[in-house]
């Protein structure tokens, strides 16, 4: 499906050079920040205390919020299962006991919600934190090995390679803006970054699939010229999925509350990186691999022609 033809080929990469340099340069601005920074990690990672209560009526997690300030600043109030079913996440406070801080913010919470009931208490330590973060860490390892092995069979190390770097370049910068901003890293966030790799590898394979295609149609053009119509041929498919999805993800940003909000955002962020590294980066990267006709379309000999003519 079109929704626009164009007729010209756009020259995508003869901005490759300036465009790459401000990805690398972005790259290792995000790279410095996450490691001389860090995350600001939530409690599933850093460990604290998770409550679940019952309020008399429909409860106003903005206000839960605001009351419990004074119990800690990163508190995470969020509604589940019914409006008056509240979840309440407060990180680990230095001396003080899990019991204690549930103490201290069931205190705070009767004060202005009488009848308020606390269901359960649990709380998450230290060491399940660090091991959600070493399984994270897993995680993205092994989608990045699947994903090279996979192109690497479907189209040619050349691809493959810059695909995966398009892919780093991605997750990468996603990660450091939220270390640059300090905006809370937590489980759904890293759902998103995985997300945002098949996401980012998807356009990635849809461009090379053109750029396939195109190498067999243009026989006598150049490969910049082959990528520059094969990236043309694929806007209009690009505006409708990526335009569809990003109002799926800014309406999950403005409608679907603080518990959706961080999981949007890196979403969000995500698939606008995916569609400039797929065109910019990826394909960028390929060209100045060398990729040519002879890599993704096989040259018949001379010899093999005359053997399969009777």
């Amino acid at each position: 499906m079109e929704l626009f033809r164009i007729q010209k080929t756009i020259p995508f990469m003869h901005y490759r050079h300036v465009l790459n340099s401000i990805s690398l340069v972005s790259f290792l601005v995000a790279v410095y920040w996450i490691f001389a920074h860090g995350l600001a990690f939530s409690i599933e990672f850093t460990g604290g205390t998770q409550m679940e209560v019952n309020f008399p009526e429909a409860a106003n997690t903005e206000q839960v919020r605001n009351d419990l300030a004074q119990v800690s600043k990163e508190v995470l109030v969020q509604t589940f299962g019914t409006p008056r079913d509240v979840v309440v996440r407060v990180p680990t406070k230095e001396g003080q006991s899990s019991g204690e801080v549930a103490a201290e913010v069931m205190r705070v919470l009767e004060a202005s919600n009488p009848g308020v009931v606390l269901k359960s208490t649990e709380f998450v330590g230290p060491q399940v934190g660090d091991e959600l973060a070493r399984d994270g860490g897993t995680a993205l390892a092994l989608v990045v090995v699947g994903i090279m092995i996979y192109l690497a069979f479907r189209f040619e190390w050349k691809f493959a390679l810059a695909a995966i770097i398009a892919n780093l370049h991605d997750v990468v910068i996603v990660v450091g803006i939220f270390s640059v901003m300090q905006w809370e890293f937590t489980l759904p966030v890293l759902a998103a970054v995985l997300a945002v790799l098949g996401y980012s590898v998807n356009e990635s394979v849809i461009i090379f699939d053109r750029v396939r295609e195109h190498f067999r149609k243009m026989r006598r053009a150049d490969t910049m010229e082959v990528i520059n119509s094969a990236i043309t041929a694929t806007i209009s498919r690009t505006v409708i999925t990526h335009t569809s999805t990003l109002c799926m993800t800014l309406s999950m940003f403005f409608f679907g509350g603080p518990a959706l909000h961080s999981f949007s955002l890196a979403l969000t962020i995500g698939i606008l990186l995916g569609v400039y590294s797929s065109v910019f980066v990826a394909a960028a990267i390929a060209l100045y691999l060398g990729v040519k006709r002879e890599d993704l379309v096989k040259v018949v000999k001379k010899d093999e022609v005359e053997e399969m003519v009777p």
